[in-house]
Formats: structure tokens, C-alpha cells, sequence
């Protein structure tokens, strides 16, 4: 039954993305700044749920439940690189939102081609960066005693309690590592939003309020999804495993798939894009 729970939400959440990303290419209404980070959103919620789900899933069916060190290792390099990536990506939709609505006018100036390139750059090779350094700190580690990893794929809280060696220094720098990207993306997307309140108090038509709002919730509702378990697993004093793997399976399968229903049900462009995308796919060229 959970395998074909989480089979239908990993089946649901690459089809959704896939068209996002498709109607934003094809569409030239839509290449704007919000549907280029869009469209990183949408293949970061491809790649992310893939890092765990597929050997999930063929736990589930009875294969053998072993994972090799270097697919363990692999396992925790991309899911802190696509998780950081992630959030980097929300801090510069967040900052996106605040140009258009603060600064409409000066909005094509400040969010240009090249600015654009440039964050989506830093943001991929930051968030490589922190999964290297998070990597090479738990793996270096010696592992001599028991092998048994207490959660559905590997990750730090699980893998830790493994090694043999002082593990201090590898918790500290983990804690202050993931806690630091963590926080200082959500200040700074606090202070996008919190500017972004203020000048939306400041339109004077209620029309007019609720178009700017309407530009942003999309965004906040999937920010609330994605940093509420980040503080759950991370941020805690003590851990729990069973709430852990109950959080991660929400993370890792269940909110990559509802991005695209959240960023479509309430945006009239990306609904006429993929309504477009849909009907040309359903015609031959012929036709």
C-alpha cells in the first residue's frame, strides 16, 4: 500500500514539473524573471525527489534494504545540494517578488538577463559547495561498528550516531552549517516580504492589493512547506527518528509534488501555457 502511495505522488510529481518547465519554454508570455526561477523550481522538484524515492521504493516492493558507501554518500552530497539550492532559489524569488512590487518601474533594470544568470549560478554552485563541505566532514569519519541506518535513506542525524570516531567537530560544523543557510535565507526572505507588506498597504484600490498579493502567495505557501521541515529535523535539540522519516517522506515525495498545482491553480498564464502545451500535444502535426 505505501509503495503504491508513494509511487502515485513520485509519478505525480514528475509529469507536473515537466510541464511547468515545458510551458514556461514554450511560452513566450512567460519569459519573465518569476517563471525563470519558476522553471529552476521545477527541476530542482524533479532531481530532489529522486535522490531517495526510486531505493525507497524498491524497499517497499521486498528488494534487499542494503545500500553500498558510496550510494549512501551519494545519497547525502545530493539531497543537502538540492535541499541548499532550494532555498537559496526561494530567498531569489523572494527577491524578485520585492523588485516588482517595490520598484515596478526600475523591475526590468534591477532583475535583468545577466542578474538573473548570475543568481541562478551562485545559487547552484553555493549549494554544491555546502554539500561538499557537509560530504567530506561526515565521510571522513571512521564507520567500524554497526552499519544499520535507522531511516529510509541516508542522512545526517542517521548517519552520524554510525561512526566510530569523535564526532564533534562533524556535528558542529552540520548544525552551524545547515542552521546558518537556513536562517539567513528565511531573514532574508522575511525581509523581502515584510517590504513587500508595506508597500501593498500603500495601494490605495483594493483590486490593487489583491493582484499584488495574489503574485505572492503562491511563493509564501510553498516557502511554509518547505521550511517547516527543515525545522523539524534540523533545528531540534533532540531527534526522533520516527518523526524524522515521517517529515523527510513529506519533504522528499509529497511537496515536490504540489508545487505545480500550487503555482497553477492560481496563475491565470501558467493555466493558458499548459492549456496550450496540452492541447498541441494532443494534435499530430499533420492536424
Amino acid at each position: 500500500m505505501l509503495f503504491v502511495l508513494f509511487l502515485a505522488f513520485y509519478l505525480l510529481t514528475l509529469p507536473g514539473n515537466l510541464l511547468i518547465l515545458l510551458a514556461i519554454l514554450t511560452s513566450s508570455n512567460l519569459h519573465t524573471p518569476m517563471y525563470f526561477f519558476l522553471g529552476n523550481l521545477s527541476v530542482l522538484d524533479i532531481l530532489f525527489p529522486s535522490v531517495s524515492s526510486p531505493k525507497m521504493m524498491l524497499y517497499l516492493t521486498g528488494h534487499s534494504h542494503t545500500i553500498s558507501y558510496q550510494g549512501c554518500a551519494s545519497q547525502l552530497f545530493f539531497y543537502h545540494f538540492l535541499g541548499c539550492a532550494e532555498c537559496f532559489l526561494y530567498t531569489v524569488m523572494a527577491y524578485d517578488r520585492f523588485a516588482a512590487i517595490c520598484h515596478p518601474l526600475r523591475y526590468t533594470v534591477i532583475m535583468s538577463s545577466w542578474v538573473c544568470v548570475s543568481m541562478t549560478v551562485a545559487t547552484w554552485m553555493g549549494s554544491c559547495l555546502h554539500a561538499s563541505v557537509l560530504t567530506f566532514l561526515i565521510f571522513k569519519l571512521p564507520y567500524c561498528g554497526p552499519n544499520e541506518v535507522d531511516n529510509f535513506f541516508c542522512d545526517i542525524p542517521v548517519v552520524l550516531p554510525l561512526a566510530c570516531g569523535d564526532t564533534y567537530m562533524a556535528r558542529a560544523v552540520s548544525f552551524i552549517n545547515v542552521g546558518l543557510v537556513a536562517l539567513v535565507c528565511f531573514l532574508l526572505i522575511l525581509t523581502s516580504y515584510s517590504r513587500i507588506v508595506i508597500s501593498i498597504l500603500k495601494i490605495r484600490s483594493s483590486e490593487g492589493r489583491r493582484r499584488a498579493f495574489s503574485t505572492c502567495s503562491a511563493h509564501l505557501t510553498s516557502i511554509l512547506l518547505f521550511y517547516g521541515p527543515v525545522v523539524l529535523i534540523y533545528l531540534r535539540p533532540a531527534s526522533s527518528p520516527w518523526l524524522d522519516s515521517v517529515v523527510q517522506v513529506l519533504n522528499n515525495i509529497v511537496t515536490p509534488s504540489l508545487n505545480p498545482l500550487i503555482y497553477s491553480l492560481r496563475n491565470k498564464e501558467v493555466k493558458v501555457a499548459l492549456r496550450k502545451v496540452l492541447t498541441q500535444g494532443m494534435h499530430t502535426p499533420g492536424e
